[in-house]
């Protein structure tokens, strides 16, 4: 689980759409950074230091697991990608946008790169006053004074306004939902992604315990014989499991991402009982599937049939070496069949066929804006 720390950022623009090129930070910031936790109002000043258009300013409270040095690398970066070019220059000069640091927990940092709290954020009033307004309570490292006494303090006598324009707060996922069940065919990449999300988020993770059934290595060997069985062990202990964990909803409100949805037991159990085993099997899954907690979002992600038995190749199950692409195709279809017939279930559909978001952190960031904007 990754550590969450607080950091406090600046914003400031003078060419272009001030508004449209701070909204355009705060939302790479929230897909690259962390969650945002708070906006100021946006404030106008006239340019300080250099005669220029007035300036638009703004400041963030944001949690992130970034260490500081990668955190400035990743704004940076976010500068780059909005279009300001940098001078090698010690002048002040118009920018599309600066974003910087001003503070990092209550750390006091030196570095070649990176010095924190801000060495000049104390001069400036563009700077203290949009802070205060999210943090006036929050004591300054080095001055060992509340952020409102400083700007209190400041000498900086220039005039600053409010913009009646007010910035959007993207919302975040631990915001948005309590429970995301992530679903796909064998080998589609569920597990993985629910771990990776669950150690971002810091969310409670349930994971299936197909390690835990006697029945699975034996179903790949005499399929016929050990289906019932099988299916019933999974619907029982998938019930179990849910019904306990999910229970934690309505005493915590935390999110909860899980690597499979209940479901999952009928789609498997139309493809591999016979007829009378399935009209008994579904009888009790209808009755225990009444009782579960439905999810906030249902995410199915889809990978083709020869890029899921090369990943069940990869990972070295012996029991599963033997699956055919038949059967898979088989699985996809049920999967499908579910998802069209389901009109209260908030169903996400991701191709993840061409992208590897385990080892790839733009692919992972790829799925994860989806989410945020579903």
């Amino acid at each position: 689980m990754k550590i969450q720390r607080i950091t406090y950022l600046s914003l400031g623009t003078n060419q272009g759409n001030k508004i449209d090129n701070l909204q355009n930070a705060i939302d790479l910031i929230a897909n690259k950074v962390g969650a945002i936790q708070k906006i100021s109002s946006v404030y106008k000043t006239a340019s300080w230091g250099f005669d220029s258009d007035d300036f638009f300013n703004a400041c963030l409270k944001v949690t992130t697991h970034y260490q500081p040095e990668k955190l400035m690398s990743i704004l940076l970066n976010i500068e780059l990608e909005l279009g300001r070019k940098r001078k090698e220059t010690s002048e002040y000069i118009d920018r599309n946008i600066d974003i910087d640091i001003l503070l990092f927990d209550d750390e006091i940092i030196f570095s070649k790169t990176l010095i924190v709290p801000h060495s000049k954020m104390l001069e400036r009033k563009f700077v203290l006053a949009p802070l205060v307004e999210i943090a006036g309570n929050i004591m300054h490292p080095i001055e060992k004074k509340d952020l409102s006494i400083c700007l209190q303090n400041c000498d900086d006598s220039s005039e600053i306004s409010l913009i009646k324009t007010q910035l959007k707060r993207p919302i975040p996922i631990s915001e948005k939902y309590n429970y995301i069940a992530i679903e796909g065919n064998i080998g589609a990449g569920k597990t993985s992604l629910s771990k990776i999300m669950s150690d971002e988020f810091n969310a409670k993770i349930i994971l299936e315990r197909f390690a835990e059934n006697p029945f699975l290595p034996k179903f790949y060997e005499d399929k016929e014989r050990f289906a019932f069985p099988l299916e019933m062990s999974f619907l029982a202990d998938r019930y179990q499991q849910l019904s306990d964990d999910l229970a934690q909803l309505d005493l915590f409100k935390n999110l909860i991402v899980s690597d499979y949805y209940i479901f999952k037991s009928l789609i498997f159990a139309q493809i591999t009982l016979q007829k009378d085993e399935y009209l008994l099997y579904r009888k009790m899954f209808d009755v225990m599937y009444k009782e579960i907690t439905k999810p906030d979002l249902y995410v199915y992600l889809y990978q083709n049939t020869d890029r899921l038995l090369e990943n069940i190749k990869k990972r070295g199950r012996e029991y599963e070496q033997n699956i055919e692409a038949g059967y898979l195709q088989k699985i996809h279809d049920g999967y499908k069949n579910f998802i069209n017939t389901q009109q209260d279930l908030n169903v996400l559909i991701i191709d993840v066929s061409e992208i590897d978001f385990v080892n790839n952190i733009e692919d992972y960031n790829y799925i994860i804006n989806k989410i945020k904007n579903t």
